[in-house]
């Protein structure tokens, strides 16, 4: 098994779980019946940076949202599967379809829909308030829980290890 410092820098492509990973598994219920959730602006950024760094972003959702939708193909993802009630099955038609290497590729789930996936990918990682079977398969957990900084903490650590973070600190020159 490769340390984490070789398994980030293999990292080509990343799938994500949205509910509990970029929100913090909250959603407010409208009288329509629309359901409504909150995003990390700074996750968002990160998500961009990688973007433009040459990674591939994709998210397998049980939830469904057109909103959701929307944010997550403005930042840059490729393809957003959502109202999903097998991941695996749609994680191995974008491994198909995409031409996704699995030795390569990093998911970031936080229960337990996203563990048969999390058990398939190279680097799965997830955040500080994932469930017990998550916490305990990751080869990351990131210090911030879902929503609140998470994503962005795994995308900065990808693009500092990969030497692609757009403002890699300069040495000192004191």
């Amino acid at each position: 098994m490769m340390n984490q410092l070789e398994a980030f820098g293999q990292i080509q492509a990343l799938i994500f779980d949205v509910d509990g990973v970029f929100t913090d598994n909250t959603v407010l219920a409208q009288p329509d019946g629309e359901l409504l959730r909150s995003f990390n602006i700074r996750d968002g950024l990160a998500v961009k940076l990688g973007v433009r760094a040459g990674l591939r972003f994709f998210a397998i959702t049980g939830g469904q949202s057109a909103g959701t939708v929307k944010r997550l193909e403005g930042l840059g993802f490729e393809e957003v599967r959502q109202g999903v009630p097998d991941k695996l099955a749609v994680y191995e038609e974008l491994v198909e379809i995409h031409r996704l290497d699995e030795g390569r590729l990093l998911y970031m789930g936080d229960d337990l829909p996203d563990y048969p996936v999390m058990r398939r990918v190279a680097l799965p990682v997830c955040p500080r308030d994932a469930s017990r079977e998550v916490l305990r398969i990751s080869q990351y957990v990131s210090a911030y829980p879902g929503g609140r900084g998470c994503v962005r903490d795994v995308v900065e650590r990808l693009l500092r290890i990969q030497e692609k973070w757009p403002l890699m600190e300069e040495p000192d020159e004191s």
